[in-house]
């Protein structure tokens, strides 16, 4: 059995810290509130979440999924983290997972800010003031899982009220891009995958013909294979919306965005720092 690599292990460990926490503090949701990344146009959003995202699983709705999530990533963490590391030595992979984390919020929360503002021109002719369209966008219409136009309805009026906002020059197509917003606006991301996804890029680069195996695909396939099929998996499904392998709520394209990036930091240390059989 291999044996963990220093920082991987210590990775895991703020890893579970946190998803016990998780579980404990506030009921899941006051943590999740302080830790998770939201999106940077809702009330909740704060600087350090950019970072502290990359070390929470789950949420206050604690089930199998949750358990699944963070099982899954801490396995891929030491599975292709520990080799990494070994070869790269602990500056550099830090360097690497953090890098492929912060790529991951990019490229996902761009896509988010993409359909945010297709929303936005619906209601451009509102002329709202910021604080006004900051408010609205932050408030929980959510009944259970789903989020009701009524409920939005209901808390909009006083807002409006209080910034004397005329509510009959909103019409329906008006609202329905608020309700779109509102809903957008709810996304949040959590989780170590868009890290782990450059740790496998950077395995992959270096170990292009180790064999892997999905669970449920029991068959070898060489790392040169297995990994950008994986991330092109993750793309189609960004794009199309269809799941092939992971929950219908995973941020696809912060997989991307961690694959990239630990492919283009490996891509950049290989050419201008090692010779054609040197990694470290």
């Amino acid at each position: 059995m291999m044996r963990i690599s220093d920082t991987v292990k210590h990775l895991i460990i703020i890893n579970v810290i946190m998803f016990i926490g998780t579980i404990f503090v506030g009921q899941g949701v006051l943590f999740y509130d302080w830790f998770a990344m939201h999106f940077p146009k809702h009330g909740a959003f704060q600087p350090w979440q950019i970072i502290t995202h990359m070390f929470m699983h789950g949420g206050a709705d604690l089930n199998n999924l949750s358990l699944m999530h963070i099982g899954f990533n801490m396995f891929a963490l030491w599975m292709f983290g520990t080799p990494v590391e070994q070869v790269l030595g602990s500056k550099k992979f830090l360097f690497i997972y953090i890098s492929a984390g912060l790529g991951a919020v990019a490229l996902q929360v761009g896509y988010y800010y993409f359909d945010f503002y297709s929303a936005f021109s619906g209601i451009a002719d509102l002329n709202m003031n910021n604080d006004l369209l900051s408010k609205i966008i932050s408030i929980d219409a959510s009944d259970g899982a789903y989020i009701k136009g009524e409920l939005l309805g209901k808390q909009m009026t006083p807002i409006l009220a209080e910034y004397n906002f005329d509510s009959n020059l909103i019409n329906e197509a008006n609202f329905k891009s608020l309700f779109n917003m509102n809903v957008m606006a709810r996304n949040t991301m959590v989780g170590a995958s868009g890290c782990i996804m450059g740790i496998m890029a950077a395995f992959g680069m270096m170990n292009p013909n180790a064999e892997l195996m999905m669970i449920f695909l029991p068959i070898p396939i060489k790392a040169k294979y297995f990994i950008p099929g994986i991330i092109l998996l993750d793309l189609i499904s960004g794009i199309t919306g269809q799941s092939f392998f992971s929950p219908s709520n995973t941020a696809y394209f912060a997989h991307v965005g961690g694959a990239l990036t630990g492919f283009l930091i490996m891509w950049y240390w290989k050419k201008t720092q090692f010779n054609k059989n040197r990694w470290n």
